[in-house]
């Protein structure tokens, strides 16, 4: 009877599912625990990464703080009170004369006095301490002025609401502000005019 039937293995051959390997000599338990110390390296990794790169995200895009509001105006928070007549400095001249102000600087940044100086042609002014000069926020200073008169028919003998113009710095901007001091520094000085005027020359 002639046919062919399955080919045996020869004498030193084996088959392919009993070729010795590094998986089939060790035992089934070692792999799962192979298996599962791979993948917990790789979870832990891929976690890792995660959340750095969420944590990243979350700072760049997280919700930036308000900027600071910008300091006041230097007039905004300043005040000019008038105080009462004050003796003139020695050497001022026959037709000065001086009157005490109050500064105050309510809050912000300190601000500088840079300038007094009065709208009338007829006359100048002088303070002490002289300006520049600065005053913190929360803080008065008192200021003495000093009317020095020129020219007396270029003053007004009966000031209805006269003011002092100040200028004024902080780190906000720098501005000239007019300072109205009231009814009792418009009377003083009109009497102080008609004194300094009195002898009727210039």
């Amino acid at each position: 009877m002639s046919g062919t039937g399955p080919v045996e293995p020869g004498e030193g051959t084996h088959t392919w599912d009993t070729l010795d390997s590094p998986a089939s000599t060790l035992p089934r338990g070692r792999l799962t625990e192979l298996y599962d110390r791979h993948r917990r390296a790789v979870l832990g990794t891929a976690t890792a990464l995660a959340l750095l790169l969420g944590g990243g995200y979350l700072y760049a895009t997280r919700p930036q703080p308000p900027a600071p509001p910008d300091p006041p105006y230097p007039s905004q928070v300043t005040d000019l009170h008038y105080l009462s007549g004050e003796p003139t400095p020695a050497g001022a001249g026959p037709r000065s004369f001086s009157f005490g102000v109050e500064l105050s600087v309510l809050s912000g940044p300190p601000v500088t006095v840079v300038r007094i100086s009065q709208p009338y042609a007829g006359m100048s002014v002088t303070s002490a301490p002289e300006a520049p000069f600065g005053t913190s926020a929360g803080t008065n200073r008192k200021i003495v002025i000093t009317m020095h008169v020129a020219q007396c028919r270029k003053v007004p003998w009966n000031a209805g609401l006269p003011f002092l113009d100040v200028t004024l710095r902080n780190t906000r901007a720098i501005e000239v502000h007019s300072f109205i001091l009231g009814q009792r520094y418009a009377q003083h000085l009109s009497e102080a005019l008609q004194v300094a005027c009195s002898n009727g020359s210039g």
